[in-house]
């Protein structure tokens, strides 16, 4: 019974963040803040650990497979925008993933974060199901890992809508791509704010980044 109640609870907690998405359109109502925060909120009213929330909704973190699969869709439908374009995402995604991991190692060295932290640390730049992988293929905590991702989503979503108003950048491709590639979902949701064009280029980066680094995950870990 106590699976099942976590279980509803998450879904139903996301399904709210959707709703509450829909109506209000702000980076801060994106169902992956919503939802851990209500579920947070819900585990410490009823004294449950972490543990225990995992240990009963490990088959919704099995999804994180298929829903990988599930991303060529939208590469598929912006297959026209990606012809177009090629050549200008192809040198942002290489250009931000470089700079998210290198800045990511750089920073550890300087702080002294190493080990298992540090390579947690380098996917972070991702959305969730692309960045649990290559945290695996690198000897990261997958789990620690989500959280990363999550923490630097909201970030991004926030810095990046800042910066889009301070910055001469009236490219609805370049906007998007700023916001896809430093926040993924959470930036997904913020770009779609800003414009259909925006939104349609943010999510196509973002699963374009995810694709590339998972790829290339392998060659990394070995130079690391």
């Amino acid at each position: 019974m106590q699976a099942l109640f976590w279980s509803a609870a998450t879904i139903a907690a996301y399904g709210l963040g959707k709703r509450l998405d829909r109506r209000l359109r702000q980076w801060w109502t994106a169902p992956m803040i919503v939802a851990p925060v209500l579920l947070i909120a819900l585990a410490l009213a009823l004294h449950e650990s972490y543990g225990a929330y995992i240990r009963d909704t490990h088959w919704l973190v099995a999804l994180l497979g298929p829903a990988m699969v599930a991303f060529a869709i939208p590469v598929w439908e912006q297959r026209a925008l990606i012809r177009r374009h090629w050549l200008v995402l192809l040198a942002a995604i290489l250009a931000g993933s470089v700079t998210a991991m290198a800045s990511v190692w750089g920073l550890s060295e300087i702080l002294g974060v190493d080990g298992a932290l540090r390579l947690s640390l380098m996917p972070r730049s991702m959305s969730t199901p692309f960045a649990m992988t290559v945290s695996a293929d690198f000897g990261g905590i997958p789990s620690l890992t989500a959280v990363f991702t999550v923490v630097t989503g909201i970030v991004g979503a926030s810095l990046g809508g800042l910066l889009l108003r301070v910055l001469p950048v009236r490219s609805n491709l370049a906007r998007g791509a700023v916001l896809g590639m430093g926040a993924h979902g959470v930036g997904v949701a913020r770009a779609h704010g800003l414009g259909r064009e925006e939104g349609s280029v943010a999510g196509l980066v973002m699963v374009l980044v995810g694709v590339v680094n998972v790829l290339a995950a392998p060659l990394v870990a070995w130079l690391l």
